[in-house]
């Protein structure tokens, strides 16, 4: 495996993923759908204001007065004003900042009225928390992780208060744990590991499906048989977007119908795994000719229509004891045939054994 330094750097802004080792990407490999950065939002809205004229040539633009018009930190201000710098709507200024750029040739355009824009909140882990998750979940089949909170508050521009919600909400997803010096790392999916997770979930979920089964709408559980219905129609050519759908349809709506606080709270601690299979899915789309968990969870959901709630339950155990040897398969791929880019919040403690 390539080793973490020697990664080539990823460039601000560039869609973090992992790099396929000797290969082209495979037709149809998606992108993350992660919330845009606040620079991103920032340069975005300030192109468009620029477009339109209610930002005028010749006006000048310095990092503070981003910072105040969205309310966000100098940080983020500065990569937004680098960002439109480098598309060629605005050039450095004598002195500090940057100027708007006049385009030869343009008609003039009247100034027209900003209104204030604020961007999503500085102050909340939402706008970051699913990048850092995604990016945490697309490296645990390599290594554990430490996750550095002053590196991540420094790379996303967010204060130190806003990383450490981020990492408390991985947290509660049993992403990330705490070692023996109360120091932050997210868990390599070894095989040992992914074992002792599915034995968990093996032990919680057929009893919470059998209570959710008394609580749960009949339109519910004919919601998902008609999903599943319809992604077995299509079974040659479903992507990994509608095989995550899928496996929260019946691991996570269809449980949280169980009316057990405590329960559902235990079974959220093994759910790093349904989170790292919305990578593991992107990118091991074709390990299998067709998704083998559609006629498993099929199966499940033909028992509960027809009220065959024990039936039920024993076929969600055995569904899930033969998902363990097909999640630790597609572990198996990920390590054997990507590398991980290098991020300045994340080191690498020891690969899987």
């Amino acid at each position: 495996m390539t080793e973490q330094g020697k990664s080539p750097p990823r460039s601000p802004g560039a869609p973090p993923r992992p790099e396929r080792r000797n290969a082209a990407p495979s037709p149809g490999e998606e992108k993350r759908g992660a919330t845009p950065r606040l620079y991103q939002q920032a340069s975005a809205i300030l192109a468009d204001q620029i477009a339109s004229g209610a930002i005028a040539p010749e006006t000048r633009l310095g990092e503070t007065t981003v910072a105040a018009q969205f309310g966000i930190s100098r940080a983020p201000a500065r990569q937004a004003l680098m960002a439109l710098a480098e598309a060629g709507l605005l050039e450095k200024s004598k002195g500090r900042g940057y100027r708007v750029r006049s385009i030869e040739g343009a008609a003039p355009q009247p100034p027209k009225a900003t209104t204030e824009v604020r961007l999503l909140s500085a102050a909340s882990w939402e706008p970051i928390y699913r990048d850092v998750e995604a990016e945490l979940t697309a490296r645990i089949a390599f290594a554990s992780w430490r996750v550095n909170e002053a590196e991540l508050a420094r790379f996303y521009g967010v204060s130190r208060t806003v990383a450490r919600d981020v990492v408390g909400r991985l947290q509660q997803r049993g992403i990330v744990e705490k070692d023996e010096r109360s120091r932050w790392f997210a868990p390599a999916l070894t095989p040992s590991r992914v074992d002792d997770l599915y034995e968990l979930r093996a032990i919680l979920e057929p009893t919470a499906l059998k209570k959710a089964a008394e609580r749960a709408p009949a339109a519910l559980i004919e919601e998902i048989r008609a999903n599943l219905a319809d992604a077995a129609a299509r079974a040659h050519e479903i992507g990994g977007d509608v095989l995550d759908r899928l496996e929260e349809d019946l691991h996570i709506r269809l449980l949280q119908h169980c009316g057990n606080t405590a329960l559902m709270d235990a079974i959220t601690v093994p759910q790093s795994l349904l989170i790292a299979h919305r990578f593991l899915y992107r990118w091991t789309p074709r390990l299998f000719a067709t998704e083998p968990f559609l006629p498993e969870h099929k199966a499940i959901l033909d028992h509960l229509a027809n009220g065959r709630v024990d039936a039920a339950g024993r076929a969600m155990e055995e569904h899930l004891f033969v998902s363990r040897e097909r999640a630790i398969a597609r572990v198996d791929v990920i390590v054997r045939d990507f590398a991980p880019d290098p991020l300045p919040y994340l080191d690498a403690l020891a690969p899987p054994s």
